[in-house]
């Protein structure tokens, strides 16, 4: 039987959820309890969670069981990734989480119109299916993941959408990292607005 996912978000399909270190991007080192929603359509293919894709796989969840969860670790901070989140409807989820005193981070392709109340939007394009505007004019920070030469190129589009104050970072794809770091050094040194953002939690072995 198909999943009935109500509009108001008091249900997700939830693929997983686990405490551990942040381990991309400007918040990189912290501690948080990430939340992996199932369903994505945008469809990368050098994504390493294919298993989220499918919704159906993953079982219904309550919202409030998930701020249960997440509010029995130390550090008050939860990242709802997936797959691609903001497929539903997250305003339930992230009003839950603050009445907890929980600062709510999303990692997002952005394919998707904003829901939810965010203290850090990290907003990831990719090229299968384009960023809405409105959360692009929102992101904290833009994460841009360089698998050949003209992500470079891409990455450029894509900081001309975002506020002069939106943080950008280039990210080697993983299988690709020995041969993009490289370039991405050079290419961070002769474009200084730019920083590097590496995969820190596969070094370091943890979710």
């Amino acid at each position: 039987m198909a999943h009935q996912i109500p509009d108001d978000g008091t249900l997700l399909p939830l693929m997983e959820e686990f405490y551990t270190i942040q381990g991309e991007g400007y918040n990189t080192g912290k501690a948080a309890y990430f939340i992996r929603l199932g369903g994505c359509d945008v469809g990368c293919h050098w994504c390493d969670v294919k298993e989220s894709w499918d919704a159906e796989l993953h079982p219904l969840t309550a919202a409030d069981t998930i701020v249960s969860n997440a509010d029995l670790h130390p550090a008050k901070a939860v990242v709802v990734t997936g797959g691609e989140p903001l497929i539903y409807n997250l305003d339930y989820l992230t009003h839950n989480l603050h009445e907890k005193g929980i600062k709510t981070f999303i990692e997002t392709s952005g394919a998707y119109p904003l829901s939810g109340d965010w203290d850090w939007i990290c907003l990831s394009p990719k090229k299968f299916k384009a960023p809405t505007p409105n959360v692009a004019e929102c992101a904290h920070e833009l994460k841009v993941i360089v698998f050949n030469k003209s992500d470079f190129e891409w990455a450029e589009y894509h900081a001309k959408m975002v506020s002069p104050d939106c943080k950008l970072y280039l990210q080697p794809e993983w299988s690709k990292s020995k041969e993009m770091t490289p370039l991405i050094v050079d290419y961070v040194k002769e474009n200084p607005q730019w920083e590097i953002s590496l995969q820190t939690h596969k070094y370091l072995n943890i979710p």
